[in-house]
């Protein structure tokens, strides 16, 4: 019995564990979230200045004309870049999602693990407070 209840312990304390660890993956996962969020926005922003730079209409002659398209390509150069670090950002927040699902399912299957083990403890119990009392019944029956 003591062997069980050391084992349901220590079932118990690593199911713990694993929800610490879930929650840390919980935390990059929100994390890596929050990054590739950002980096949209960013990118959103830096190409619609780019569009508005490039839809002007009060150039007066070629030189300006010359510098503002230096300019608009630079934002859309800046735009492409910021864009390829948001695809790697949704890489990363996709693979942290991934591991935010294994992690819980490692910490449910101890938690099953535990629950099991309690309720063979418990019906353990049963049983042999069960047995108890029909050996009690047993031994009052031969008397009479």
């Amino acid at each position: 019995m003591k062997a069980e209840r050391d084992k349901l312990k220590r079932l118990q304390r690593l199911e713990r564990v694993r929800a610490i660890a879930k929650q840390t993956v919980a935390t990059e996962a929100a994390r890596a979230e929050g990054t590739y969020t950002q980096l949209m926005q960013l990118a959103r922003r830096t190409g619609q200045l780019a569009a508005d730079y490039a839809a002007r209409t009060d150039i007066t002659d070629g030189a300006a004309l010359r510098e503002m398209n230096r300019f608009a390509a630079g934002l859309q150069g800046i735009r492409a870049a910021t864009q390829a670090d948001a695809n790697r950002a949704q890489a990363i927040a996709d693979k942290r999602q991934q591991e935010l699902a294994m992690a819980e399912r490692r910490r449910a299957a101890v938690e099953d693990r535990a629950n099991a083990q309690a309720r063979q403890m418990a019906a353990r119990q049963s049983y042999a407070a069960l047995a108890g009392q029909i050996q009690s019944a047993k031994r009052r029956d031969s008397k009479d």
